[in-house]
């Protein structure tokens, strides 16, 4: 099995003579040291607004954000670009997807259907759409386990 912990710093960090284990990843996620140095990299050496001057720093700033998204649509199997959406953070894009996606589909007595396990802000961002939809927030309770039930 391979060991990423290697990969991100902040997991050496030792609380109460234990390494910390972290699973807060829907509020902030810890980051690797290969995205580490590409920030340092980006803020040393092309610290611009992409598409948004004419500036060297702008340009290659823009040049740079386009050939992530150029990744990313390769990594996903996207057929374009433009399907290929960048957010700050989880939170931001289940939002975008429950307000922007599913509410204006979503009608009175539909269900959604999540875990009883969901961190909150994913039971938040649903309760809200159940709210102003009129749909119903359906849970699917775990076994001891943490699997689905059959019944569920």
């Amino acid at each position: 099995m391979l060991n990423v912990r290697k990969d991100f710093p902040i997991l050496t960090k030792v609380h109460n003579g234990h390494q910390i284990v972290y699973f807060d990843n829907a509020a902030t996620t810890q980051k690797p040291y290969q995205v580490i140095h590409a920030i340092v990299d980006l803020l040393e050496h092309h610290n611009g607004n992409p598409h948004r001057g004419a500036h060297v720093l702008s340009i290659e700033a823009g040049e740079l954000y386009d050939e992530a998204r150029e990744a990313v649509r390769k990594f996903i199997n996207a057929a374009s670009t433009e399907e290929v959406i960048f957010v700050r953070n989880t939170t931001e894009a289940l939002n975008l997807v429950a307000r922007g996606y599913a509410e204006p589909r979503l009608k009175k007595g539909d269900k959604i259907v999540i875990p009883i396990s969901e961190h909150h802000s994913d039971l938040v961002t649903w309760q809200r759409v159940c709210q102003k939809t009129g749909a119903v927030l359906d849970y699917m309770y775990l076994d001891e386990e943490g699997h689905f039930t059959e019944e569920d």
